[in-house]
């Protein structure tokens, strides 16, 4: 089969978040399953062009068209680990993609839907024909509208587009300027509601809306978020629509990278270790506690890794802190926010907690670190107000630390309490919580940190447990192919 992915980013060359892994690892794990897949980028000035090999151009004259003008583009080919990746260079004074960072800007709609004009035109004119083009989040949501409102009618009238949608809460709200800059047109057509019309704004139009109506099959990241898209306000108001929708929707759990996430050969750690030599583990929790100047005391650490927002739950991740300090565990942090007063907090919490020997917080980002802490950490805390995926647990189980999660999205699909879940025992993997106060998350913490004191042999067990997981890109691989099989056939 033959799949073009259109996003705004792909690991490790352009990467923001997760979207960027999705991109990557999905593509890498249907190649390997003998598929053609080739990704379309935009060429961003602030890319990691050290991932790139072999960069260059392979079509010099793409003229796309925008309002009543054509604006030139030039498209490079290049390999990012082994993934064909095309990007495309628009040559304009609105200099879309040059700009040293790759979101952030209030003209953001306008970007993204030239892009995928863009990647819709270089398709048309190259003569590619997918048998899927896959589009991600709201950047390239106008794939599906596009293709069947234009592009089905001028030679693509066979390809199928499969939607995927990491984050609801960011949906491409814009007026009617996007239509007459796209050639879509007529406004009074696209606003209404059973098209593109927002449901909260009766003069703009919603992308992530028109993917939903446009395209074949709609995905997010995991099937408990699936279901609460739907019935509560995690869809952010698009719950009726994928209600109306249902049929062509559903949850594919993101997988993780298993070949640059594994403890068994991971080149940022010191010690090596799987199953068979759990007690190598033991060096790297050595290591971390040398590099944090943490006590090296009889005591589990317990970590968070990750971006500290209301979404994270910073209330929880702060009473965490105190709660493992006050009940005989280490404490490591390693993560920043996007916000300055909650940077401010955690900054306050790091110096009363200075002199602690058995906390250390790190405010910012180390890739070097965060595997690190991982192998290092016998407990990890996700504590999400809601979570679509996350891969922090997926990690976690990977590298044999027990996860404490709150039960929404992918972390509910992926940890199992050892005390209350009706899986078999040998597939319950750490401790879960229900509620967002600070009593629920003491009451899972509480018994991890207790496993871990009094009854270590069946703490090992655990940790065995989660890391006989399989969380791979293999089972969500198969399961993109059922979908784009689907929908080539109807």
């Amino acid at each position: 089969m033959y799949i073009v992915m259109v996003a705004s980013e792909c690991a490790p060359v352009a990467k923001v978040g997760g979207l960027g892994d999705v991109v990557f690892g999905l593509s890498r794990e249907l190649e390997i399953r003998g598929n053609a897949v080739e990704i379309i980028l935009p060429k961003y000035d602030c890319m990691r062009y050290d991932q790139i090999w072999g960069l260059q151009v392979v079509y010099e004259d793409l003229w796309v068209t925008w309002f009543n003008r054509f604006i030139h583009c030039t498209v490079f080919f290049g390999y990012v680990h082994g993934r064909k990746c095309f990007f495309i260079e628009p040559h304009s004074e609105e200099n879309f993609f040059n700009r040293g960072t790759f979101y952030g800007f209030p003209d953001e709609h306008m970007r993204f839907a030239f892009f995928t004009k863009a990647a819709m035109e270089f398709m048309l004119k190259s003569g590619k024909r997918p048998d899927v083009i896959h589009s991600h989040d709201w950047q390239t949501a106008l794939v599906a509208p596009l293709l069947y409102e234009i592009y089905a009618h001028h030679g693509m009238a066979n390809q199928r587009v499969c939607h995927t949608i990491h984050n609801f809460k960011h949906q491409g709200i814009a007026g009617a300027n996007v239509l007459w800059a796209t050639g879509l047109g007529r406004p009074e057509y696209y606003f209404d509601l059973a098209r593109m019309g927002d449901d909260f704004n009766r003069t703009a139009i919603n992308f992530m809306k028109g993917a939903i109506v446009y395209s074949n099959f709609i995905t997010t990241v995991s099937p408990r978020h699936a279901w609460e898209v739907r019935h509560t306000e995690q869809g952010f108001g698009l719950g009726h629509l994928l209600h109306m929708h249902q049929a062509k929707f559903g949850g594919v759990l993101n997988g993780l990278d298993y070949e640059m996430w594994n403890p068994e050969s991971d080149p940022h750690l010191p010690a090596h270790y799987g199953i068979a030599t759990l007690e190598h583990k033991y060096d790297d929790k050595r290591a971390l506690r040398e590099r944090l100047w943490l006590a090296d005391n009889y005591k589990p650490i317990v970590a968070y890794v990750g971006r500290l927002d209301q979404q994270k739950g910073v209330h929880l991740i702060r009473h965490a802190i105190y709660y493992s300090l006050a009940n005989g565990a280490q404490f490591v942090l390693l993560g920043s926010s996007p916000e300055s007063s909650i940077n401010g907090q955690f900054l306050h919490i790091k110096a009363e907690l200075n002199d602690n020997p058995d906390c250390h917080l790190e405010i910012g980002y180390n890739e070097e670190l965060a595997h690190l802490i991982y192998a290092g950490a016998d407990i990890i805390v996700v504590p999400s107000m809601y979570e679509p995926c996350g891969l922090t647990q997926m990690i976690g189980l990977r590298y044999g630390t027990v996860p404490v999660v709150r039960a929404v999205g992918g972390l509910a699909d992926t940890v199992f309490d050892r005390d209350f879940s009706d899986k078999p025992p040998a597939e319950r993997n750490g401790y879960v919580f229900h509620q967002t106060d600070e009593l629920a998350l003491e009451t899972a913490l509480g018994r991890a940190i207790g496993l871990w004191q009094h009854h270590p042999d069946d703490f090992r067990e655990l940790i065995e447990n989660g890391m006989r997981c399989d969380f791979s890109w293999n089972h969500p691989g198969e399961h993109y192919l059922r979908i784009y099989e689907y929908i080539r056939h109807r």
